[in-house]
């Protein structure tokens, strides 16, 4: 369905009419995964899908504090535009905004009509794109992980946890959650109608985990995004802070992204399933884990995308920081969980909850495209508990050598596009350069008094 048809789009804004809502909100994620948006009255709707919504392209190359990263394309280019055109088919009331529904919209090049290089969407379909010309159409169900915190001016950041009760990993109910945060989130998420299907109380103290139903691996990243804008504005809206930071305290756990993948045939079968095969699985499978073992350097940089990202990693820590593969086994990076038939997949550890839903997901199904291609078989799976470095291979320790592995895979970047990945190193960098000339509180406190 397009967005420009005029017979669609009257059918739209009369049930919309009908919903009683006045206001779209046009929503698209920046390179962080950070939603962007502009709220457009109903009768400016045919317009904006029309002619498009005008946004400095820019906004791809801005960073959490508003500085503008001269990445090719924008300061240099004299900030032009790109627009922004609603997507109706991703139209859905927003439960807490009477009146106000909410519409993923699609990104071009105001000059050119093309997608812009940066968008994370078109970056996905992209990927997609190559997949099915192989064959392998992705599957995904991502659960993601999350800090619930209170305000708190004496706490570093003016932030504290909402709750430090230990030990209440997989719990429900009042015990770690005393303000039933949990319930209040799960239940207008799902009146959102973006799959959640679970959550539950994790590891630390205030960390929570949702999960969302398994879909086509775009629909799955839209609604990875809204799930986790969704969060944030819940949480804004009762005066607390909803963080996906990869790791935000320091005697705390991080917070994971976790992604279940299978891929179905022509025929809507399993392709990753094989009675006959090694472990059950088949050839595809196999060879999918093959390419995410070798391209795991390169996609670090994506899944693990800020310098705090690897704070997340150590001995003990369950989060991977090795490249490995294993038969259900949580220390690995990739584990592969022990239904099969129907339910055969991988689930890859790697990413943490700061990782943009739609590169995560672009990457990951980049890198077992390039497996299946290269039809190489990955080595024999860990056996018992990992993080032993006499039996794998280190993974980059730091967000530079994260980007620079990146770089230096010319296979996974020729798939992620050239325009793509110049803006994202670029950008990243100028993040690391920024991070390194800053004095932390850190070198306040260990050096000040003794220097």
């Amino acid at each position: 369905m397009s967005a420009h048809d005029p017979s669609q789009l009257r059918r739209h804004t009369e049930r919309l009419i009908e919903a009683g809502i006045d206001v779209v909100r046009v929503v698209y994620p920046d390179l962080l995964g950070t939603d962007r948006a502009r709220d457009v009255l109903l009768d400016h709707l045919p317009t904006a899908c029309t002619h498009g919504l005008a946004f400095c392209r820019a906004v791809y190359h801005t960073t959490p504090r508003g500085e503008v990263v001269p990445v090719a394309g924008g300061l240099d280019a004299g900030l032009p535009d790109m627009l922004v055109r609603p997507d109706l088919s991703t139209l859905t009331p927003l439960p807490w905004e009477p009146g106000v529904a909410s519409c993923l919209g699609d990104v071009t090049d105001a000059r050119t009509g093309a997608p812009a290089p940066e968008s994370p969407r078109d970056l996905l379909r992209t990927v997609l794109a190559r997949c099915a010309e192989h064959g392998l159409h992705p599957v995904a169900g991502p659960e993601l992980e999350y800090f619930l915190c209170e305000a708190d001016p004496l706490a570093p950041g003016g932030w504290r946890r909402y709750s430090t009760t230990s030990g209440a990993v997989y719990t429900a109910g009042l015990r770690a959650d005393p303000d039933n945060h949990l319930l209040r989130t799960l239940r207008p998420l799902r009146d959102l109608g973006i799959g959640v299907t679970t959550g539950n109380h994790e590891f630390d103290g205030a960390q929570f985990e949702i999960n969302l139903r398994h879909s086509e691996a775009l629909d799955a990243a839209d609604r990875a995004f809204r799930l986790k804008s969704a969060v944030k504005e819940l949480a804004r809206r009762e005066g607390r802070l909803a963080t996906f930071m990869a790791k935000p305290f320091n005697d705390a756990g991080g917070s994971g992204f976790h992604l279940h993948l299978s891929c179905t045939d022509s025929e809507g079968g399993n392709s990753f399933d094989d009675p006959a095969g090694p472990y059950g699985l088949s050839d595809t499978a196999r060879y999918a884990v093959a390419g995410l073992l070798a391209h795991a350097p390169a996609l670090a940089a994506l899944l693990n995308p800020t310098v705090n990202s690897y704070k997340r990693f150590g001995p003990d820590t369950l989060a991977p920081w090795l490249i490995d593969w294993g038969l259900d086994n949580r220390s690995a990076m990739v584990r592969v969980p022990p239904e099969r038939g129907a339910g055969a997949r991988l689930e890859l550890r790697l990413g943490d909850a700061a990782a943009n839903p739609y590169l995560l997901i672009a990457a990951t199904c980049a890198a077992a495209l390039l497996g299946v291609v290269d039809a190489a078989q990955p080595p024999a799976p860990l056996e018992g508990y990992g993080y032993d470095t006499a039996r794998a291979a280190l993974l980059p320790m730091s967000l530079p050598a994260a980007l620079d592995a990146l770089e230096a895979d010319t296979a996974l970047t020729h798939l992620l596009g050239k325009d793509f990945v110049t803006a994202y190193l670029t950008y990243k960098r100028d993040e690391v350069g920024r991070f390194h000339s800053h004095v932390t509180d850190w070198e306040f406190t260990e050096y000040a008094d003794h220097l």
